[in-house]
């Protein structure tokens, strides 16, 4: 598991898996977001409802927001925002590559 710090209490990840959770929590995060969309990376990507349930049992709160990485909406940068304000802090946020998670970042701390 690999993370990527962009504040001191925001980070970024590529696709994560249930087993990640623990060490994330390990590592001192209190929440996940979790953007990227159930089957887009095909049968083998972990599906939120498992990765939800693995991070609670790690104790850490964790958020679905599924976004289209080439067409991310003003709707999905306020919903972040919003996250990124009323969740526990440390937070990671993941996707495939860490790319759409970072520009959702950008975006919502303009």
């Amino acid at each position: 598991m690999s993370f990527t710090p962009l504040s001191s209490t925001f980070a970024i990840a590529p696709q994560l898996g249930p087993a990640d959770m623990a060490g994330l929590a390990a590592a001192g995060f209190r929440s996940v977001i979790n953007n990227r969309p159930d089957g887009e990376g095909g049968p083998d990507q972990p599906l939120s409802a498992d990765m939800e349930a693995a991070a609670r049992a790690a104790g850490l709160e964790y958020v679905y927001q599924p976004v289209n990485g080439a067409n991310i909406q003003q709707s999905d940068v306020d919903t972040f925002a919003s996250l990124l304000e009323t969740l526990p802090q440390p937070a990671l946020a993941f996707c495939r590559s860490g790319a759409r998670s970072t520009r959702l970042y950008q975006l919502a701390t303009r």
